[in-house]
């Protein structure tokens, strides 16, 4: 095999098999009288061990080691490793699929999906900053089927996408500015009681140290002072 051949079969660019060879990570082939390398099943081997290696997050200097560890091992007991590297991946592969398939249905207008559906599109950037956080939730576990039936007529009101925009328009003010809290308070009114009923009270993000703090800083001073004020009475009425 020549050196495209062998990067075709297991994966990797001809750049990377060159590299390996730079570093000593593969040994360079002899070469033929036409001066291309001749690669063998055996190089293919190493290299497919070499990216599996990589691809599991191994550094190079480990690479080398759990290399060294295979010398003298017969080649039928490598490939009997690698190709049960292959089914456990052809598994999880399968589950990985199985699980966003899911997570497409979802089971129904509750769902997560179902929910940003329902969402009209939008170019304002505090829309997609609010719906970041709640995939935050449904990543964490923490939004819940009921969490999103309640927000489904707040995201499907073109009325919050008003108050979208206003925020946005805070973008170049300062903290106190006259708008900040007349925006709160509307933003806080625009949410029903049910959604407030069905937000996780000790558990979540919003729970870690440090994770408002976080959240505020992606936003401007003047939208960050809104968005501080809506947690505010968020938590106040959870708590009420």
């Amino acid at each position: 095999m020549r050196i495209g051949e062998i990067a075709a079969l297991v994966g990797v660019t001809t750049r990377a098999v060159r590299h390996y060879h730079h570093i000593g990570l593969l040994p360079e082939p002899a070469r033929r009288a036409n001066g291309y390398r001749a690669y063998t099943v055996r190089d293919a081997v190493l290299l497919a061990r070499v990216r599996r290696l990589t691809e599991l997050g191994l550094g190079l200097d480990e690479v080398r080691d759990a290399l060294a560890d295979d010398a003298g091992r017969e080649l039928a007991e490598i490939l009997a490793e690698l190709d049960a590297d292959l089914a456990r991946q052809q598994d999880e592969l399968a589950e990985r699929r199985r699980r966003l398939a899911e997570l497409s249905a979802g089971p129904g207008p509750r769902a997560f999906t179902g929910l940003l559906a329902e969402a009209p599109p939008t170019s304002s950037p505090s829309a997609a900053l609010d719906r970041e956080h709640l995939a935050l939730l449904d990543a964490t576990g923490t939004g819940g089927e009921e969490l999103y039936a309640a927000l489904v007529p707040v995201a499907a009101d073109p009325a919050v996408l008003a108050l979208y925009e206003r925020l946005d328009a805070l973008a170049g003010a300062v903290p106190d500015d006259p708008r900040v809290p007349e925006l709160a308070a509307d933003l806080v009114a625009a949410v029903p009681d049910e959604v407030f009923a069905a937000l996780p009270t000790d558990a979540g993000p919003a729970a870690v140290p440090g994770f408002e703090e976080a959240l505020l800083a992606q936003y401007a001073p003047a939208q960050a002072e809104v968005v501080r004020r809506v947690m505010e009475a968020f938590a106040e009425r959870v708590r009420g």
